[in-house]
């Protein structure tokens, strides 16, 4: 079916109090994965691009972008295109043309007010090109081999207060709210601070969003859903999913050499975990 967008696929899991996945892509065994996870559960998903991506993908968006679109006409559920942590207002300005309806624009690491004059700026544009913007205000450790913020370490949380004046002032569509995840976490033991979420949901009125989900624990995450998470973003569990199951395969393989035959027992394993977040992010 035709590409959706991610502002519509939000906008109705908030008013459902529900949560739409969005899974980060890497290569085409993590797209084909996604969409087959999520149309065996039935489910509408989110398919993202990260900047990290791109540059591993030796810095050109459009291959990668274009076998998602691809995939996306091709699914049997809505499927959306979102452009993730992108730093680079080049890439940035790349996103209407590659099929991207979204994007997530990543100047979370500046002082709060140089965040909010990039991110106003960014808004600004994308807006201009019919794009459905996310920002991000807290530290969320764990980008780029940085270790996780202790929790009560200044700016490892969101204030509701500032967040709220950020949203008014810059214009996103979305905010990521750090209340306790990390990224890349390979281990399910983050526990959100959900008192945090409740008055972060009762000050703002665009959704919210969860970075670093794949180390929070199914019933953190299906109560951040019912606080007011309403898209929750996914990468790493992909890889541990995929990366496990191949060298399961190798060990017990170790005269394969044809990578189809590794690919698809990851591929697989990544279909298991799309479907099992999905249902669990899914609040009916």
């Amino acid at each position: 079916m035709p590409l959706v967008t991610t502002g519509e696929l939000v906008t109705r899991a908030a008013a459902q109090h529900s949560a739409v996945a969005a899974f980060n892509i890497i290569t085409l065994e993590h797209i084909e994965a996604v969409v087959a996870g999520a149309e065996s559960v039935h489910t509408p998903v989110v398919l993202q691009v990260s900047e990290n991506a791109v540059k591993f993908r030796y810095g050109r968006l459009l291959p990668l972008a274009r076998a998602a679109v691809a995939a996306a006409e091709r699914a049997d559920v809505p499927v959306a295109l979102h452009l993730d942590h992108v730093q680079s207002d080049e890439l940035l300005r790349q996103a209407p043309g590659a099929g991207f309806s979204s994007v997530m624009y990543d100047a979370a690491r500046l002082p709060y007010a140089q965040n909010l004059a990039a991110t106003r700026v960014a808004a600004d544009w994308a807006h201009a090109q019919g794009l459905w913007i996310e920002a991000e205000l807290g530290q969320i450790g764990g980008k780029d081999g940085r270790p996780a913020l202790d929790a009560h370490a200044p700016g490892a949380r969101t204030d509701p207060a500032q967040a709220r004046a950020f949203v008014a002032d810059s214009g996103v569509d979305a905010l990521a709210v750090a209340i306790g995840s990390t990224h890349a976490m390979t281990t399910r033991t983050a526990a959100l601070d959900h008192e945090r979420l409740k008055r972060l949901a009762a000050v703002l009125d665009v959704p919210l969003v969860l970075h670093g989900s794949s180390g929070v624990p199914d019933d953190e995450l299906t109560k951040a859903v019912t606080g007011g998470i309403a898209k929750v973003n996914v990468g790493t569990a992909l890889n541990i999913a995929m990366t496990g199951a191949i060298r399961t395969f190798l060990a017990a393989h170790p005269e394969a050499v044809d990578s189809r035959k590794y690919l698809s027992v990851g591929r697989e394993a990544m279909v298991h975990t799309v479907a099992h977040l999905i249902r669990t992010l899914t609040i009916r």
